[in-house]
């Protein structure tokens, strides 16, 4: 069960930093500043309870794998979803 608040706890706080970016093509404007930096308290009780469920290598190595995984799959999916625009942003 920590494991997977800890998975929800990261993805969740790699989502709001991601949508919190000027870069970012998922929503029309970005997210506000302060949900940037709760985003990093997010992924930071993720890495807490990565490292309280799997110890200090192996939960480290998790939560950046699941950060990762975020800041990857994040990008696409607005590229997916934008596809159909016909037009491609600079």
């Amino acid at each position: 069960m920590i494991v997977l608040c800890a998975l929800l706890l990261t993805l969740a706080g790699s989502a709001l930093v991601y949508l919190a970016s000027a870069r970012q093509r998922l929503r029309a404007t970005p997210l506000p500043p302060p949900i940037r930096a709760i985003g990093w308290l997010l992924m930071l009780g993720g890495l807490a309870a990565w490292l309280f469920a799997s110890g200090v290598g192996a939960g480290s190595a998790s939560a950046l794998t699941a950060i990762m995984l975020a800041w990857v799959l994040l990008p696409y999916l607005a590229w997916w979803r934008n596809a159909g625009d016909g037009a491609e942003k600079p």
